[in-house]
């Protein structure tokens, strides 16, 4: 595949699966052999995990959206850096429903092959999301 359409399927993957939920785009775009590196969802692997993750997160954010910033492409890695908003209407990670909206910004590295998604790293805003929803106060 090209840088392109790597960056295609990247796009697709915030826009279709997480913007608007279609979990079924998740065995087209996802490798079987999945793996996920992120510090708030260690040892996610597999298509099972990642759907199973995104079904948590949609019901915690029912209006999760995310935005695409920038996205660099170079071989078989694309790199996209986002903000993703939602307002907090379930629980998450033990976390009650604060009614809040959170705004946030990340940065994702996925590794493509063969046209799917086989790695990824993940790294979000993890403290600001808190913090805006209300379960962390803000610093200073």
């Amino acid at each position: 595949m090209s840088a392109e359409d790597n960056k295609t399927l990247a796009w697709r993957w915030l826009d279709e699966v997480w913007n608007k939920g279609d979990l079924s785009l998740i065995d087209e775009l996802i490798a079987p052999n999945y793996v996920l590196h992120d510090p708030i969802r260690p040892g996610l692997k597999g298509r099972a995990g990642i759907k199973e993750s995104i079904a948590t997160f949609r019901a915690a954010f029912p209006d999760i959206h995310f935005t695409i910033e920038a996205q660099i492409a170079e071989g078989e890695q694309i790199v996209s850096r986002y903000i993703v908003q939602g307002t907090h209407l379930g629980p998450l990670m033990g976390i009650p429903a604060t009614g809040k909206q959170g705004v946030i910004t990340g940065i994702d590295i996925y590794r493509i092959s063969n046209g799917q998604i086989e790695e990824a790293w993940s790294n979000w805003d993890t403290l600001g999301l808190l913090q805006h929803i209300g379960v962390i106060p803000p610093m200073g």
